[in-house]
């Protein structure tokens, strides 16, 4: 996995504080590969609370952009009985921070 512990922290303490306690983020595509050089970073959240997901998500993003800098990051949101192939494919490959 190519984060830094005080980002992989950075990441766990935005979710947390967008989402709520209890929030699973988990990180996947490229940056999984510790083989492979750039690339952004993929997050799958799967939020405790369901409610105003878009100002979460915001607010979220605002967090890590303060705490990481300006990178590309992309979040994809978790629904309960999420059938899209990116929250499969997060699921299957991606590393629990």
């Amino acid at each position: 996995m190519r984060l830094t512990r005080q980002q992989v922290e950075s990441i766990r303490r935005s979710a947390q504080t967008a989402f709520g306690a209890g929030t699973m983020v988990k990180l996947f595509g490229s940056r999984v590969d510790d083989s492979k050089l750039g690339g952004d970073i993929d997050l799958l959240v799967r939020p405790t609370h369901q409610d105003h997901l878009l100002r979460r998500k915001l607010r979220f993003l605002a967090l890590l952009e303060g705490a990481l800098g300006q990178r590309k990051i992309d979040v994809v949101i978790e629904q309960p009985h999420d059938a899209r192939p990116i929250v499969r494919v997060a699921r299957e490959t991606g590393v629990s921070l």
